[in-house]
């Protein structure tokens, strides 16, 4: 996982940068969704950037958190008749976006911005990505 979460860092050109990999289940994530973002239920990852917020300056290198439920993760690659390893890590790569500023919930170029970026780390990191890219937006 470490070696992954690199490899997304060094492809972005943030080589340095630092983040949190949380891994939970879906009880777990469910409440963070639900203090934190205010919607029911579990979801499959989760991202709280340290790099919006009024102090960004404080800590330019740390990019934030990542939470993904291995229970939802599960569920979603045995839908999607992939491994698990290969859903974790689209998950991955779809939160470490989201610490970059990149966004599938607001307009559309913005959604097939973050599409193309995921595809593109996703290749790089030997994953397939467009079986299950529909999946990821529950995040």
């Amino acid at each position: 996982m470490r070696t992954t979460a690199q490899a997304v860092l060094d492809a972005l050109g943030f080589p340095d940068g630092e983040l949190s990999i949380l891994i939970v289940n879906d009880a777990g994530i469910t409440e963070l969704n639900e203090t934190y973002l205010h919607r029911s239920g579990p979801t499959n990852v989760i991202a709280f950037s340290m790099r919006e917020g009024d102090f960004p300056q404080i800590s330019p290198q740390m990019l934030g958190d990542v939470v993904i439920s291995t229970e939802t993760a599960r569920q979603e690659a045995d839908a999607a008749g992939i491994p698990f390893r290969e859903r974790f890590v689209q998950l991955l790569v779809h939160g470490v976006l989201h610490l970059f500023g990149y966004d599938h919930e607001g307009p559309e170029a913005a959604a097939a911005e973050m599409d193309r970026k995921t595809a593109d780390l996703l290749g790089r990191l030997g994953v397939a990505g467009e079986r299950t890219f529909g999946m990821v937006d529950s995040g």
